[in-house]
């Protein structure tokens, strides 16, 4: 699905990689094996069995999909259709049944193409994700009542979701070669099964997950291609662009960046172009909802607002949201350039797209699902991951609750605003928590659970072990670990990235692990000024 080898050549063997068990490397990790048997053991045969990570992670989201789904139940069986405020009290609510007839498709309306009589005169769902719920729609059958309707058409996107949903861990799983049980995190991330299927934005997630195993394997076409139709369905995957750029800069990648760029936009075009110019008010009311939406659900901005007498502008709200995030991007391209060792890839990738969370006037919760797979790379230590999950768990809850209180009128069933606003909180200081120790993995590289295992940038691609062309500040001088006596010639630093492995192998792209390209005149190991400890 994701082109990506078969499970059989995932066994071990002397041209492969060690992999990394993080019952060995994780004290949480470790005691949560426990449940199972404990840690593995020195002697364990592994990559003998037909349990390989891939196949085994793959079952656990299954698992735990269904799980969700069962979450789900109480409002199958009617409070999505009886009392305004029962699918809240049971945290179960869910878009798609609701908008099956919202939107059009129990009439049989094209999106884009013809116009609603509701609240929204047009899809405001980008055209790709319009595509995912009008198939959706044809395998919906339309006889039965419009509540049974309803039911399998949240019952069908529900299936089309869950392939989505593994997709998203299998690719998790085989973009760091070394480490596929990371992808783990994903598949038992408890606010991964609880929102799953609250929207479509799985789709444009494994969109995302796909292109980003491309790109881990050198292949930069690939990876934009997948990213400009993850883009043609939810807009965020167009973030990635901006850490890759930066990236491609520090390391003179340049070919692989224009190759990545116009992959994506081809794509995205492809999508986009026939709607827009057969029917562009359609088209564009996904643009123009986002711009004219006001203050929301989960933002600081609402915070804001409600401490206020008169309610947040529209425009101003924009403005400052888009110079926040402008700001945030910019401090994630100095923290690029400047950085000891260049930042990996998942690390920016979630550093950006947790920056538009943050900022933006609205977080749905299923926006958690964005950062996941990107928190699984960029971060894959139990502890962090389990503190984050753990506050947008509370959110997932707090946002029910609060919308129990607003619609249970004077029996007050729920979570006030006060509380409500202490929900938020805690899902931002959650996300902020989690971006501060990825930047302190960035300046303290030898914190970094990936760096530490022997790895450079396996999600990195033609960037894994790539030499640094264009870097500034103290990366560009004398680093500020330069050992007295140690002498520094101006060019720009050539790296030894982390301890080599156990057994060396060879990348997609040509270069031997753990070590960087030699392109230029080679650097002596013992005058190296940014040779690991």
């Amino acid at each position: 699905m994701c082109g990506m080898p078969s499970a059989e050549t995932t066994h071990a063997n002397p041209q492969q990689p060690e992999l990394v068990r993080p019952t060995r490397e994780d004290e949480v990790a470790a005691a949560g094996s426990e449940f199972i048997g404990g840690p593995v053991g020195r002697r364990a045969l592994l990559g003998r069995s037909w349990w390989t990570p891939v196949r085994v992670i793959a079952l656990v989201m299954l698992g735990m999909f269904a799980l969700g789904m069962v979450q789900k139940f109480p409002c199958y069986d009617g409070a999505w259709f009886y009392g305004a405020s029962s699918q809240y009290t049971h945290a179960c609510y869910s878009d798609i049944p609701h908008l099956y007839q919202g939107r059009g498709f129990a009439d049989g309306l094209v999106p884009y193409f013809d116009k609603l009589s509701g609240d929204m005169d047009y899809l405001e769902y980008p055209v790709l994700t319009g595509v995912f719920m009008e198939v959706a729609a044809w395998l919906t059958p339309g006889s039965g009542t419009i509540q049974h309707q309803e039911q399998v058409y949240w019952m069908v996107n529900a299936g089309m979701l869950m392939i989505c949903a593994v997709i998203i861990a299998v690719c998790v799983t085989r973009t760091h070669r070394r480490r596929p049980w990371d992808g783990l995190l994903v598949a038992l991330a408890p606010a991964f099964a609880l929102t799953a299927t609250i929207n479509w934005d799985l789709f444009a997630v494994a969109l995302t997950a796909a292109a980003m195993l491309m790109w881990s394997r050198g292949r930069a076409l690939a990876f934009g291609v997948l990213l400009g139709l993850a883009t043609a369905a939810k807009l965020y995957p167009v973030l990635l662009l901006g850490p890759l750029f930066v990236l491609c800069w520090r390391a003179g990648k340049w070919r692989a960046f224009g190759t990545a760029m116009l992959g994506a936009a081809v794509s995205w075009l492809v999508v986009n172009l026939p709607v827009m110019l057969l029917a562009p008010e359609g088209w564009s009311k996904f643009y123009t909802f986002s711009q004219e939406r006001g203050v929301d659900f989960g933002s600081f901005w609402l915070i804001i607002s409600q401490h206020m007498d008169t309610p947040l502008d529209t425009d101003v709200v924009n403005t400052l949201a888009t110079a926040l995030m402008v700001l945030s991007c910019l401090g994630v391209a100095a923290l690029t350039l400047t950085a000891p060792r260049r930042p990996r890839f998942a690390q920016l990738a979630f550093l950006v797209v947790a920056a538009f969370i943050l900022t933006n006037k609205v977080y749905s919760p299923q926006y958690v699902l964005w950062l996941i797979p990107l928190a699984a790379l960029a971060r894959p230590k139990w502890r962090d991951f389990l503190i984050w999950q753990a506050c947008e768990v509370a959110y997932f809850l707090g946002i029910w609750l609060y919308l129990a209180y607003t619609t249970s009128g004077d029996k007050h069933q729920g979570l006030p605003t006060d509380g409500y606003q202490l929900a938020i909180a805690v899902h931002l200081a959650g996300t902020l928590y989690l971006c501060a120790v990825i930047v302190r993995d960035i300046w303290l590289p030898e914190r970094d659970v990936v760096r530490r295992s022997g790895d450079d940038d396996p999600s990195g691609g033609v960037l894994d072990g790539a030499q640094d062309r264009f870097v500034v500040g103290h990366a560009a001088l004398a680093p500020w670990h330069l050992e007295q006596g140690q002498e520094h010639d101006g060019r720009p630093p050539t790296v030894d990235w982390g301890k080599a492995p156990e057994q060396p192998y060879e990348q997609p792209y040509g270069q031997p692990h753990g070590r960087a390209p030699r392109d230029a005149e080679p650097d002596s190991d013992d005058t190296n000024p940014y040779r690991s400890p």
